[in-house]
């Protein structure tokens, strides 16, 4: 039997440090090749991503009339003509409204409807394909559908005539009363099917013994879906609902100039069109890239609110 030869005393320790050494030299080379392979992604969201950000910030302080004018310097000009601007806050109202509407409607009926395919009932798969099925539709293709469907002669009331209800007949996008309205029901229907696809493809997840014992314990599918899959997957509602306040907050100008070009008058107008209208309409720049700003504002604070409503506490 050999007996193991212990070293002790400066031998030791010279040992220990020639290990460390080598450690150091292992972990230099490492970093160098991690940050050699992740230069050219880290430069390309500095220059793609990061700098858009700051030249967002820079042009809200120039007085420039169109791209091929030559900017001049404004400072917070554009920040005082924003703020005294009644369309800006017509726009902040509009914004709040559809919001309101859209992100407390799309979120939960979504919910339901992805608990409802994760349950995997009869011709599931079809039920998913005619759900991501808007998702799919081009956002021209979309808006040309729901132009002629809420024309004065278009589907809806026509229907409404059918049924002997032709006195709630209106032009839902020329009326001032309704065409905010109709947009924020066209981004629900584009965005329900698609969201419960994703809520269906977390609770798929969810161990089917979970529902099976809540089942013997008498549990409904209500108190099933509400006490049991949401706390379960309440961190991934939230990231959905911030996904649907991004889309919502600056995503939704496309729809807006589509189907009502932000009116009648201001009626339809966000601050996502505002900002794309005065910058590409009236070449107001400076003053769309300060909306822009006070944009960027409001998504932050929203998105911190949503993840901190949404946080799980365990």
């Amino acid at each position: 039997m050999t007996t193991p030869t212990i070293v002790d005393g400066p031998e030791a320790g010279h040992a220990q440090k020639q290990r460390r050494v080598g450690r150091s030299r292992r972990q230099r080379t490492d970093d160098a090749i991690v940050g050699i392979f992740s230069a050219p992604a880290v430069a390309w969201y500095i220059v793609f991503t990061i700098g858009p950000m700051i030249a967002i910030f820079v042009i809200s302080l120039l007085f420039w009339t169109g791209f091929l004018a030559t900017p001049t310097w404004a400072g917070l000009a554009n920040y005082d003509r924003v703020l005294h601007d009644p369309v800006f806050w017509t726009a902040v109202r509009n914004t709040a409204v559809q919001v309101l509407i859209a992100l407390p409607v799309m979120l939960p009926l979504a919910f339901m409807l992805g608990y409802y395919v994760a349950l995997k009932p009869r011709f599931h798969r079809v039920l998913r394909v005619i759900l991501f099925t808007p998702a799919l539709l081009s956002l021209s293709a979309m808006g040309t559908v729901f132009y002629a469907i809420f024309q004065p002669t278009g589907m809806v009331n026509s229907a409404l005539e059918s049924l002997g209800l032709g006195s709630l007949a209106k032009p839902w996008l020329a009326n001032p009363d309704t065409a905010l309205y109709t947009v924020i029901f066209v981004g629900i229907w584009s965005g329900i099917g698609f969201t419960a696809i994703l809520f269906s493809a977390r609770m798929s997840a969810v161990s089917a013994d979970v529902y099976e014992a809540a089942e013997l314990d008498g549990c409904g599918h209500w108190r099933r879906m509400w006490s049991i899959a949401f706390p379960v997957i309440k961190d991934y509602f939230g990231v959905l609902t911030m996904l649907q306040f991004l889309w919502t907050v600056f995503a939704s100008a496309g729809m807006v100039l589509l189907l009502t070009n932000g009116g009648p008058g201001n009626s339809s107008t966000t601050l996502s069109f505002l900002v794309y209208e005065k910058a590409f309409v009236q070449s107001q720049v400076g003053y769309s890239q300060a909306v822009g700003v006070i944009l960027f504002a409001v998504g932050v604070i929203g998105l911190l609110a949503i993840r901190r409503a949404f946080r799980q506490n365990y």
